[in-house]
């Protein structure tokens, strides 16, 4: 693994303090010195002072933080000419600190260099003064001006792209956003009448853009369309206050007015302004969205993240409205993330049946069709997701439109094959699981296909549930560019698709085959090239303007994890059309991280 630290540090005795969720990176102590905070901060990600002792360190504390990672952030009123050095710096003391903003103090301390999410996270370190000796020498005083962040300041180019650690790399303040953001490290700052682009989440977080203009949607949302775009305005905002105090917002909306406090480094997010004062919230008015009904020919799949749904939740209601309000009650829908009827319970229970007849009655119970289904019940423990839960695609499908075609044998373990019926492709076992001993498939949901007739045409439909970015390097990670690990699984998960796909082309030409379901990837990514492979499928959501290509949002970033792919026939028609139905991702009272997808067309 390459090295976490500069040249510098490199020749130094490191000791490592490890807790489940962080590491803190302590050097052995050299002298005793008295330095000023930009000294202490450098010109690089890692202080010069790392692992020494340092004495007499003088500031106006900026904020207090007394719960979680306890402390205080001191920022020095006297800076010097260098836009690389930061003038803040907060100080950690685990226990609630006896400050208060506006104190003048001197801290005594060691300064260390602290990796929240832990050294193989490959985040960022956060310069701070430890093992404190804190004196207050006045109360009462100004605080610092907050250094404003605006599309002015912070540069358009995200970060250097070295192919490894940027810790030892002199900051570049007017080069790169990254770099930026690290030369105000600790300080106060302040951002104006900032437009949300991540609603309020349960941690009582959101995010802001400082750039307005910054492929902006729509819909108020800031859109990741590359990984050369990574929408460098975004910032994520919390509270110093109480819960309480924080607002529900949903992306749209703004931050009316000045957000001001220190400027942090958070495991989940970045640089983060942890506000002492927080904007007025102005709603922007956004709304969830409806689809239109499919018309009598037309034929409408859908696919839609239901996130863990089990019977003893109480979104099922809500999920129904979302389907028959919403979504127009589609013909077909893969739900991914149905668990089993006991839920997280690991009981040993995979069967399903009792989470998608409550989901079905609730969708009658609101004015939609009593839908038939088919699923296949996993073996237990095998497929990832929440431990106890068996997540798994499930088809729902309106008799009344569309008929599935069975063929007993499918099972946890037997692969669907394809087959010549009638000069057509048929599968063997409907509905199967798609080569479900692949390695591809290691603790991951095995796609579910199923055989579908609509006005006398057969219909091929694969939903998925592919492996998820968990473990990747975040985009604030030290290493440029992050290492997105998990997308090993979803390469060979893509390429079994695709070549399930192929089999049924290779039988009929002019078969109506979708792949669907929750991808997690984006419609640029390798991962949909490789299940788009020799054209055997289309990402239909690229048929949308490139502002409305998102269905979740992530840290700012409105992106696409949800995706419906369809076969040669179905897009050379060009007789179809398709909807990102935004329901969820923008909505601090999502019912799910997911918005469905919809695709309507004349099979």
């Amino acid at each position: 693994m390459p090295s976490q630290s500069s040249a510098r540090l490199a020749a130094l005795t490191v000791a490592a303090v490890c807790s489940a969720a962080s590491t803190v990176v302590l050097v052995s102590p050299a002298h005793a010195d008295t330095v000023r905070v930009h000294d202490i901060q450098g010109t690089t990600r890692i202080s010069p002072y790392a692992g020494k002792q340092v004495t007499g360190v003088t500031g106006i504390v900026t904020g207090v933080r007394a719960y979680g990672s306890r402390g205080f952030w001191m920022q020095d009123p006297n800076p010097d000419a260098d836009p690389a050095t930061s003038e803040g710096v907060f100080v950690f003391t685990s226990s609630t600190p006896k400050v208060a903003v506006g104190d003048a103090v001197t801290v005594s301390g060691t300064v260390t260099e602290y990796v929240a999410g832990g050294t193989s996270s490959g985040d960022q370190s956060l310069t701070e003064i430890t093992r404190p000796t804190v004196t207050v020498v006045s109360r009462g005083n100004e605080v610092p001006a907050p250094a404003v962040v605006d599309a002015g300041s912070v540069p358009d180019a995200y970060a250097p792209r070295p192919n490894g650690s940027i810790n030892a790399l002199p900051l570049e303040p007017g080069t790169y956003a990254l770099d930026f953001y690290e030369s105000v490290e600790g300080m106060n700052i302040q951002v104006a009448d900032t437009r949300v682009v991540g609603a309020t989440d349960p941690y009582t977080e959101l995010w802001v853009t400082v750039k307005p203009d910054e492929n902006d949607n729509r819909r108020g949302g800031t859109v990741y369309g590359s990984y050369d775009s990574q929408n460098t305005g975004r910032l994520q905002i919390q509270s110093l206050g109480r819960a309480a105090d924080f607002p529900d917002a949903n992306v749209g909306d703004t931050l009316a007015g000045t957000t001001t406090g220190p400027l942090d480094y958070s495991q989940y997010g970045g640089y983060t302004l942890v506000a002492r004062e927080l904007g007025t919230l102005r709603s922007g008015g956004t709304e969830r969205e409806t689809t239109r009904a499919q018309r009598r020919g037309e034929l409408a799949v859908a696919t839609y993240n239901v996130e863990n749904l089990d019977p003893s939740d109480g979104t099922f209601d809500a999920h129904a409205a979302a389907i028959v309000n919403n979504l127009q009650s589609p013909d077909i829908v893969s739900l991914e993330e149905i668990q089993d009827n006991s839920g997280a319970t690991n009981d040993g229970t995979v069967a399903a049946d009792g989470t998608v007849t409550k989901l079905i009655d609730a969708v009658v119970a609101a004015g939609g069709p009593r839908y038939d289904w088919r699923g296949i019940d996993p073996a237990d423990g095998t497929d990832g997701g929440q431990p106890g839960g068996n997540i798994r695609q499930v088809f729902l499908f309106n008799p009344d439109r569309v008929s599935f075609t069975d063929r007993a044998g499918g099972d946890a373990t037997t692969a669907v094959g394809v087959t010549e019926r009638r000069g057509k492709a048929a599968l063997t076992v409907s509905p199967g699981r798609v080569d479900p001993a692949n390695e591809a498939w290691e603790d991951s949901r095995k796609p579910l296909a199923g055989e579908f007739v609509f006005r006398g045409r057969t219909v091929f439909v694969i939903a998925n549930h592919f492996s998820s970015k968990g473990g990747d390097q975040g985009l604030t990670s030290q290493y440029q560019p992050p290492r997105r690990s998990s997308e090993t699984q979803r390469h060979l998960q893509a390429a079994a698709v695709n070549a399930f796909a192929k089999e049924v082309l290779d039988v009929q030409k002019n078969a109506a085959v979708i792949a669907l379901g929750d991808i997690n990837d984006f419609e640029f990514s390798e991962t949909t090239k490789i299940l788009e492979g020799d054209g055997a499928l289309w990402s239909a959501i690229k048929s949308l303007p490139a502002s409305e290509r998102y269905s979740y949002t992530y840290q700012g970033n409105s992106q696409t994890l949800d995706q419906i792919l369809v076969s040669p026939a179905i897009r050379r028609g060009g007789d179809f059309e398709y909807d990102s139905v935004h329901i969820n991702a923008e909505f601090h009272d999502q019912i799910s991280d997911h918005d469905p997808q919809v695709l309507r067309f004349h099979p």
